[in-house]
């Protein structure tokens, strides 16, 4: 099969695969979809901590932060919402902005600001936690 650009042996069909929006797509579609509900099973269980802890003193609320079992909801949430939010950020932007440098600096932009407000969140727990 020649065609009058080349002679290349590719199908129609396989110059174009891979290529386009629906290269990650589905993947992205389920990520969202579980890290969505596991962010809904952990806001379940964290919520009765932040209820618990609701007007209580510095000193209180701190020593039940400080629990082992606490900090680790409260990780797991941080991760989950987190990286829910970079996923759903980089699909509104591959979407909506079409100059491709932009885009290119848009979804690195992106990924250091969620790096940054979870390596924040993780410090405050983990320093709690300690107790530092």
């Amino acid at each position: 099969m020649s065609t009058s650009s080349g002679s290349s042996m590719r199908t129609p069909r396989r110059r174009v695969a891979g290529l386009g929006s629906a290269r990650s797509g589905t993947g992205h579609f389920w990520l969202q979809r579980v890290t969505a509900l596991s962010n809904l099973i952990l806001i379940l269980i964290a919520l009765p901590i932040v209820i618990c802890v609701a007007g209580q003193g510095h000193a209180a609320t701190v020593a039940t932060l400080g629990h082992p079992l606490v900090a680790i909801v409260l990780l797991l949430l941080l991760f989950s919402v987190t990286f829910h939010m970079r996923i759903g950020m980089q699909v509104v932007i591959e979407d909506y902005v079409h100059s491709e440098g932009v885009k290119v600096l848009a979804l690195i932009a992106n990924t250091f600001f969620t790096i940054a407000v979870g390596s924040a969140g993780a410090f405050a727990i983990l320093k709690i936690s300690f107790g530092g």
